[in-house]
């Protein structure tokens, strides 16, 4: 801990007597960032750069902060996708009655900008969904070559073939 400032010395002179000091005994030396630009400061001004900041420093995703309609478009979008990892029909209907449900409340609460969500086709879907577990489900044949490897033969007829 520092000494106080002595009541006849100016605060910029004490300070820089402090600086001195330290400097003198060492402290700053090794210090961690030392020979290294200062982050941020060559870059351009960001208005925003404090929730840039935060979302990096959370690791919040930046889909949360787009509007519900626009959530709910993506989500349209990558149904093929989400409906890959589900097992049964049930639970591919039953999302897809959650997904028509949310859209529908959606637009009827359409706040903020109006971006056309339809409803899912659930037929297409479930067709669709279907083809892809039967897809999966159905062995590939195997290659001529790997079906049935050529019998062992051994050392004899090998050397007089």
């Amino acid at each position: 801990m520092t000494e106080r400032k002595p009541p006849s010395m100016n605060v910029d002179d004490w300070v820089e007597a402090q600086i001195q000091r330290a400097q003198n005994a060492g402290e700053f030396d090794d210090l961690d960032g030392a020979g290294k630009p200062l982050p941020k400061l060559a870059d351009p001004h960001d208005p925003d750069w404090w929730v840039k900041d935060f979302m990096r420093r959370e690791k919040i995703e930046a889909d949360v902060l787009l509007p519900p309609t626009v959530l709910l478009r993506k989500e349209k979008a990558r149904i093929r996708e989400h409906v890959q990892k589900m097992r049964t029909e049930a639970e591919v209907r039953d999302y897809l009655a959650d997904l028509n449900k949310r859209i529908l409340v959606q637009v009827r609460d359409a706040t903020g900008p109006v971006i056309p969500v339809g409803k899912t086709d659930e037929d297409a879907v479930l067709r669709q969904w279907r083809e892809d577990r039967d897809a999966l489900q159905t062995p590939q044949p195997k290659p001529a070559a790997e079906q049935q490897p050529a019998p062992k033969r051994s050392f004899w007829q090998r050397l007089f073939s």
